[in-house]
């Protein structure tokens, strides 16, 4: 079947869902690997309305959520300093530390600033030559480019008075942590297509082929993620494990060689920490040595700083597809968005958020008293 560019086709889902429950005979787990996917998903209630057979699992696909605790501490550490204008994009200020967050740095006086790209933060750089700029740089494959772009021209300019918190984890690796682990329930994954339209899809065949798992590269729509789904269990009922890319209008084999050359100019691979999982291999990125003059972990002497997890917050399962979020005692209790224990709950690609807004499952009322 044809995917066409019409996301509010109600024809097409339909047949794409009777194709689907047609094609279904056994029992299989998707995973998505992208928090735009899962929240297309909720959202709509695609995974309401596919078969019983067909269960769709959420995976570690939101950079904000997977964020350590400890990198989290960092930022408030660095953005508490007089000397510092501390720049991020808003979903990182309700992401909670151990003990409190941005908005309250903020509101104890603490100089921060939310940017809409990481080149506002070098054009304040410049306006404000007696202060330390930091930009907070996180995400995945997707934000790394301008990130990287960012360093350079700041290196370019001779600013020694910009740097950045970077946080970058990788896609792949995670898949395969995934993969290896033998709690993993995963049949096939589909693949975050933004990710893919910079790195490409190469990263992903030797997966493929090691673990046996279909793996489609997919879009965001409604109508995107249906025919990832068709795909992905039509290869699972074949018996089949392959690469797909169901997303051809945007995503290429090679991907994007110039942004592939920016990141490889600034960044280098390193083993990273993701929050409620733990160390992946290989899994990051940091600034090589070219650009060392420009990590705010060094500049700032936070690269010890370390915090354990709530005992409270199942993020972690939540984000290995262990649990559904509403499966987290502390979902809609002791964790809400107004008072977040992790950021699945409190960042716009968050699983638990998806949940909160679009599905509240078992949460228990707040009772509000006089005065």
């Amino acid at each position: 079947m044809r995917f066409l560019d019409e996301f509010n086709d109600p024809e097409l889902a339909r047949r794409l869902f009777d194709e689907i429950e047609r094609l279904a005979t056994r029992e299989w787990a998707i995973m998505e690997v992208c928090g735009g996917q899962t929240h297309s998903i909720i959202r709509n209630g695609i995974d309401q309305l596919l078969p019983d057979s067909i269960e769709l699992i959420h995976g570690p696909g939101c950079p904000v959520c997977v964020t350590p605790l400890g990198v989290i501490d960092k930022a408030l550490e660095i953005a508490a300093l007089p000397e510092v204008i501390f720049c991020s994009f808003g979903d990182m200020l309700r992401v909670p530390g151990s003990q409190h967050d941005l908005f309250q740095i903020r509101s104890e006086g603490g100089d921060i600033r939310v940017v809409y790209s990481p080149l506002d933060a070098v054009r304040l750089a410049e306006e404000h030559p007696d202060r330390q700029v930091v930009f907070f740089a996180i995400g995945f494959e997707t934000t790394a480019p301008p990130n990287a772009m960012t360093v350079h021209l700041a290196h370019q300019r001779g600013l020694t008075n910009f740097s950045v918190l970077v946080s970058h984890v990788l896609v792949p690796p995670a898949i395969e942590a995934l993969c290896s682990s033998p709690t993993s329930r995963v049949d096939a994954f589909l693949a975050a297509g933004h990710v893919c339209s910079v790195m490409g899809t190469w990263q992903y065949g030797p997966l493929v082929d090691a673990y046996q798992v279909p793996i489609v590269v997919t879009g965001f729509e409604p109508l995107d993620v249906l025919d990832g789904i068709r795909r992905a269990v039509a290869q699972l009922e074949a018996g089949e494990a392959r690469l797909e890319n169901a997303y051809e209008r945007v995503v290429s084999s090679a991907g994007n060689a110039a942004a592939q050359a920016m990141i490889e100019d600034v960044f280098q691979v390193c083993d990273r920490q993701w929050r409620g999982i733990g160390e992946i291999p290989a899994s990051g990125w940091r600034l090589s040595d070219r650009y060392a003059d420009f990590d705010a972990e060094l500049r700032f002497g936070v690269s010890d700083v370390d915090a354990p997890e709530s005992s409270l917050c199942r993020s972690g399962e939540v984000l290995q597809g262990l649990i559904k979020p509403h499966e987290c005692e502390a979902f809609g209790k002791e964790c809400t968005p107004r008072a977040p224990l992790g950021a699945t709950m409190v960042s716009s690609e968050g699983a638990c958020a998806a949940y909160y807004q679009y599905r509240r499952l078992d949460v228990v009322p707040v009772e509000v008293g006089v005065g």
